[in-house]
This record gives C-alpha cells, sequence and structure tokens, in this order.
C-alpha cells in the first residue's frame, strides 16, 4: 500500500493596511503587527499604507485573491477601510491603533492589538456584521456627533500638530462657538430641549440609535465639555438622554449648516440630517469570547 502525504493547507491570503499618522501606528508597531500575524498563521501579503495608497475595494482584493483584510490605524482610517470592502465577501480584522479605537473595543474589548493577534484561530475564523448609522454620507461605524460642538475637532487636529499657539487660538474659539454657534434639535416629538443642544451624539447599539444631547450652562461648562469632546468621552458632562430610534432626524432651527463628524471626522452638514439604523455590508472578525 503506497502512502500519500496530506498537502499542507495553505496560508490564507491576507493584505494589512495602516496609517502613520494615528495615534499609535509607527514602523515598530506595524512590524509588530505584520510578525504577530506571519506567527498566528495569517502571514501579511501585502501592506499598504493609507491615505498615500487608497483603501481597497472588493474589486481590488477579490482580483488579489485577499481571504482577510486587516486595518491598523485610528477611528478615521477604520472608517474608510471598512466602507470601502462593503460588499466583500471576505473579512476584515479591525486592530486598534488610534486613539480611541471604538470599533475594535467593540469586536475585542479593551484589548491590545498583540492580544488579539493571539487569539486568532488556525481554523474558520468568527465573524459578525454589527449594527451601524446609515445616512445620505455613508456608513458611520462608531458613531455622529452634530452641532457647534463639533468644531473641538479642529482643536484635537491643532494638538496633533503639537502647535501650542494654533491650539490655544483654535480652543478659545472651540468655547464661543460651542457657546454660541447654532445649536441642533432632534427632531421627534417630546425629544430634548427646545433651544437644542451643542452636542448631539448618535450611537448605534444592537436596539436602536441611543441618541443624548449636550448641553451646557457656563462658560466654564463648555470649556470642561470641549475636554471631554477631545477625548470622545461625553458620558461625565450634563446631558440628556434622547431615547433610541430606527431612524432620527437632527435639525438647526436657524436653517444653518450643522456640524458633523462621522466616526470623528468631518462631513459637510446640512441644516437637517436623516440617520437610520443599518447593518454592516462586509463580516468584521470578533474575538471577544476568545482566549
Amino acid at each position: 500500500m503506497t502512502q500519500t502525504e496530506t498537502p499542507p493547507v495553505p496560508s490564507p491570503q491576507v493584505w494589512l493596511v495602516c496609517n502613520a499618522a494615528s495615534g499609535s501606528n509607527d514602523d515598530d508597531s506595524v512590524a509588530a503587527v505584520e510578525q504577530g500575524l506571519a506567527e498566528a498563521g495569517f502571514p501579511v501579503a501585502r501592506t499598504l499604507r493609507f491615505p498615500d495608497e487608497e483603501a481597497p475595494t472588493p474589486a481590488v482584493l477579490d482580483a488579489a485573491q485577499v481571504d482577510m483584510l486587516v486595518t491598523f490605524g485610528g477611528d478615521g482610517t477604520t472608517h474608510s477601510v471598512v466602507a470601502e470592502a462593503a460588499g466583500w465577501s471576505g473579512s476584515v480584522l479591525v486592530l486598534p491603533g488610534g486613539t480611541m479605537n471604538m470599533l475594535p473595543k467593540r469586536l475585542h474589548g479593551d484589548v491590545p492589538a498583540a492580544d488579539i493577534i493571539a487569539r486568532l484561530g488556525a481554523g474558520s475564523l468568527e465573524t459578525v456584521r454589527p449594527t451601524v448609522i446609515s445616512s445620505r454620507h455613508g456608513v458611520g461605524l462608531t458613531g455622529i456627533l452634530a452641532g457647534p460642538g463639533t468644531v473641538w475637532n479642529e482643536v484635537r487636529e491643532a494638538m496633533r500638530a503639537l502647535n501650542v499657539v494654533e491650539f490655544v487660538n483654535t480652543a478659545a474659539q472651540a468655547i464661543s462657538w460651542s457657546a454660541n454657534g447654532p445649536k441642533v434639535v432632534c427632531a421627534e416629538a417630546d425629544c430634548g430641549r427646545d433651544e437644542g443642544y451643542a452636542a448631539i451624539t448618535v450611537t448605534p447599539g444592537e436596539d436602536g440609535l441611543e441618541a443624548n444631547g449636550y448641553y451646557a450652562e457656563s462658560l466654564a461648562d463648555y470649556a470642561g465639555q470641549g475636554i471631554a469632546l477631545l477625548n470622545r468621552d461625553f458620558r461625565d458632562g450634563p446631558h440628556d438622554s434622547l431615547g433610541n430610534h430606527r431612524q432620527i432626524r437632527l435639525v438647526c432651527p436657524s436653517g444653518e449648516p450643522m456640524g458633523l463628524l462621522i466616526d470623528g471626522e468631518p462631513f459637510d452638514g446640512a441644516a437637517e440630517e436623516v440617520f437610520y439604523l443599518a447593518t454592516c455590508e462586509v463580516d468584521l472578525v470578533t474575538t471577544r469570547d476568545g482566549s
């Protein structure tokens, strides 16, 4: 009887997208991710440097026979990569490589990239299609911020650039604009303060879109709330719960365009914006129950 050898199982085709501008995304951390993936049985065939190189489309991924796309960057990079991959039949592994890492926390818990990679099994990967926010601007994976409070995004950019003078100037302007800029209201019946809010957040959950309106009653409150806005950590600020919705309509009563951030990135808001609960259109790897 002739013995035959079982052919080795080929490694999956893996591409990695990283962004050098993200919080913890330097050359050493990217190399560590590449090494960890190789040791876990997912060697990286190609590394793309976003945004100098575009996020790959399903057509590009299919042409290269990619099985898994890995994104290692902040919330903005993750937003671009996952949105561009919508409709693709492969899976996307989202690793924390930025400051807030909202989606990785949802998929894996609050753990570093190395721990997530170590959880990857040699067999089939567990994937999910979480709820997201849909709008005319595209998908929101982690949340929406609307209102004059979005001006604090400019302060964050000054901090990233380590420009002290610009930071001081933009912070002072942000406090003033947060207090005096055109407020935003939730247009549903009996939904919050008639005068509106400096910031309304909309976050996707399993039961709907959770909306909260943030207000302040003094310049000191606005300054303190601005620091929270910088960190995208609104929980400690004074706010009203605006309920859970399948669809939510935000309006600027003055008719002016509203400030708008989606996954922390600025978009051109109109005087009225509608957001819907939707499902992510690509499989995302989850390791939350892994060990």
